[in-house]
């Protein structure tokens, strides 16, 4: 029999973040959309909880916890519930301290990780995505080419999430035809960083385009050196990340939809109790649940060392149609009020539509 009760440790952690989010962030999510800022203390309070380095061993900085795919992607689906943005914006260092431990060599684990892994939350990021119609991770136009003892990278990115807070960016390059990644420093003369970008959603994280020029990386940054990395890993864990964000902000959607028909009379009636309204409120359900499922296949496959590239593959497909679709649902039970800022729908409804463009905004 398989059980889908969370262990003791699960609900613990499910619990801790849950109310952070209860208490800090959802007060806090509207006027963080509008200012287009997080305050810095509701994030170090999430990075106190270890979001991003209590799997890090303890000589590197970390808590040395147990790694465990599927409590992370508990933890990012109630951040994500929150407000995504913040989800985003609160475990970034992960997307940089992830690749190291699971591909960096000793040295590179040496002298990076302790970087990140420090009392005050500090950033350090992953550069994936590119600015091209028909984007294919498996064939990326940024380029690495080695000369005299060094990799010269040449390409653009773009969405890297708190690039322009970021001490060290890993870039993703196609090195002799497979992609490979770098860890680029912020002050690297060939590296330059955009102004923020403006995007149609997440407008309280800061995303920027980088542009590599001629930049000159030592060989020894190469991420697992002459071995490099299993690009296929990285980003299966990325694409089970970005699912469980997409399951957060859809079960919230889902919430507040329910909340609102069973709240809400008119002509005599609440409008949960017309058919085509109880119609939709049940598909955000039970997709919301399908979402969740097939997330935690993805990360329990990982957990346990097997390839999941197709599961997390459909992990994050379905997650983008779907998420986009609950939260149009939502918007639609709302009504006029789903469409107005001030209300929460309105901006799930903004920041779910990126899932399905994105490639590398969390991982586990």
């Amino acid at each position: 029999m398989i059980s889908f009760a969370p262990s003791k440790e699960q609900k613990m952690v499910k619990d801790s973040f849950a109310q952070v989010v209860r208490d800090l962030v959802t007060p806090a999510a509207h006027d963080m959309d509008e200012a287009g800022e997080i305050p810095a203390d509701i994030i170090q309070k999430t990075w106190e909880l270890g979001a991003s380095i209590s799997y890090v061993p303890e000589a590197f900085g970390g808590d040395g916890m147990e790694y465990s795919p599927v409590l992370n992607a508990i933890a990012l689906e109630e951040l994500a519930f929150g407000d995504m943005a913040f989800a985003v914006a609160a475990t970034a260092p992960s997307l940089f301290i992830t690749p190291l431990l699971d591909f960096g060599t000793e040295k590179q684990k040496k002298k990076y990780l302790p970087t990140v892994c420090k009392d005050q939350y500090c950033v350090s990021t992953l550069a994936v995505t590119e600015p091209f119609l028909g984007f294919d991770v498996t064939s990326m136009k940024t380029t690495a080419e080695k000369k005299n003892g060094s990799y010269v990278l040449n390409g653009t990115k773009c969405f890297v999430p708190m690039a322009g807070r970021a001490q060290d960016i890993l870039v993703a390059a196609m090195d002799e035809g497979r992609p490979q990644l770098f860890v680029v420093s912020a002050k690297n003369p060939g590296i330059s960083i955009s102004e923020r970008e403006k995007n149609l959603g997440l407008y309280a994280l800061e995303t920027h385009k980088v542009t590599l020029e001629n930049c000159e990386v030592p060989a020894g940054d190469r991420l697992g050196e002459a071995e490099g990395v299993n690009f296929s890993r990285i980003m299966q864990k990325t694409r089970v990340g970005l699912s469980a964000m997409a399951t957060g902000i859809a079960r919230a959607s889902y919430e507040l939809a329910r909340k609102y028909a069973r709240e809400r009379e008119q002509f005599g009636e609440f409008i949960g109790q017309r058919q085509a309204v109880a119609f939709m409120v049940a598909e955000m359900a039970y997709e919301t649940d399908s979402m969740r499922l097939l997330t935690w296949k993805a990360a329990s496959m990982l957990e346990n060392g097997k390839d999941a590239a197709r599961e997390a593959a459909l992990a994050r497909m379905y997650a983008g149609e779907m998420s986009m679709k609950i939260c149009d649902y939502g918007v639609q039970v709302m009504g006029g009020h789903g469409y107005i800022r001030d209300y929460p729908m309105e901006r799930n409804y903004r920041n779910a539509r990126g899932v399905a463009i994105w490639d590398a905004m969390a991982t586990v």
